[in-house]
């Protein structure tokens, strides 16, 4: 019996090691480098570091292109349409659709664009772009007004709206993951 429970205890060191030792390959697994070549290009063109706008889809869309929420969110940075029709104009794109929204050059350029100007309308302020991106502007400004959260959105434990309050975390989880992973 004892012997049994050596070898039990042995076995379970040895999948313990294994599993530290290819921690990378299997984190890589759930959180993946997709749509490689559009992140980069927006990346480069916005600013923003590649792995938040993995962050960004991973919490979003698990990477699925076509996917609409019950909200009408659409696609891979679960972006609305008319939000999507302001970037799109802002960037001169005239010939934006729902149908083109799906598309993950499309739709990566204009969510990272749209996050880019959240993260400038809140000074470099990530957690407020975050907390923007997921619950809105205006939601952001009233609660800053309003002393529930503060200027640097860093009390996430008292946004109002437990989903946003979650994504946030989600967000900033992720994105520490990618960090340490890639």
């Amino acid at each position: 019996m004892k012997k049994l429970l050596g070898i039990i205890m042995l076995l379970g060191i040895v999948i313990i090691a294994l599993l530290y030792s290819f921690k990378p390959q299997i984190l890589q697994k759930i959180y993946p480098i997709k749509y490689e070549e559009n992140v980069k290009e927006i990346a480069q063109e916005t600013g923003i570091d590649e792995l938040l706008i993995y962050s960004i889809i991973k919490a979003e869309s698990g990477f699925e292109s076509n996917v609409k929420s019950t909200s009408g969110a659409i696609g891979l940075m679960q972006v609305m349409l008319p939000t999507a029709e302001e970037i799109a104009e802002e960037l001169g794109i005239q010939d934006l659709t729902e149908e083109k929204l799906y598309e993950a050059e499309t739709n990566i350029k204009i969510g990272t664009h749209y996050f880019a100007m959240l993260l400038k309308e809140y000074d470099n302020e990530l957690n407020l772009a975050i907390i923007a991106y997921n619950a809105g502007m205006g939601n952001v400004n009233t609660w800053i007004a309003e002393g529930i959260i503060n200027e640097a959105g860093t009390d996430i434990e008292n946004i109002p709206f437990t989903e946003t309050k979650m994504y946030v975390k989600k967000i900033l989880q992720n994105y520490e993951i990618y960090k340490e992973i890639y």
